[in-house]
């Protein structure tokens, strides 16, 4: 297996782009941005405001900063927010990735590390939003078809709960 990259938002900006105007291909501009504070939780006016949220496990690799040392998990926690605003034809993604603490140098100060990704699993988690949003903003049924999983069986070790960000907070996807 290869060591894990670094966290790179260009990476997850470059596949939107590349995936959008044969995702959605309703005629209005889409953008991805970060917010590496928000949570899974849309307040009453946000909601009123079209703002819908969701979450996704996604495999991913991490290095620790203090020790250098690696590790995958399939585990990682993806929340993202979204709107279409119809009369300025516009629609938002905001994306948070929670993190991981190191197994070997943990400590209570909760140093949590983001996670790389291939190009392949961005791919495959913005697929799945894309079929989110043209189900939650267009209306679209779904056919049934679901996004391609990869034929590759991961072996990660059980998940930790104290070393999770998205645990501490109480919305890991493991939960689900």
């Amino acid at each position: 297996m290869s060591r894990p990259t670094d966290w790179n938002s260009s990476l997850w900006k470059n596949c939107f782009e590349g995936l959008l105007d044969q995702e959605l291909d309703h005629g209005d501009e889409w953008t991805l941005g970060f917010n590496y504070r928000q949570t899974d939780e849309v307040s009453k006016e946000e909601r009123q405001r079209g703002w819908k949220v969701g979450k996704q496990c996604a495999y991913g690799g991490f290095r620790c900063g203090r020790c250098s040392k690696t590790w995958w998990s399939a585990k990682v926690t993806l929340v993202f927010r979204y709107r279409l605003r119809k009369t300025a034809e516009k629609g938002t993604v905001i994306m948070r990735p929670y993190g991981q603490s190191c197994m070997s140098c943990h400590d209570d100060q909760d140093v949590f590390y983001m996670a790389g990704f291939s190009e392949i699993e961005v791919d495959r988690t913005l697929l799945h939003l894309f079929k989110k949003i043209r189900k939650n903003c267009y209306g679209e049924e779904q056919d049934g078809s679901d996004v391609p999983v990869s034929d590759i069986v991961r072996k990660t070790k059980p998940h930790k709960k104290e070393l999770c960000e998205a645990c501490h907070q109480g919305i890991c996807c493991l939960e689900e």
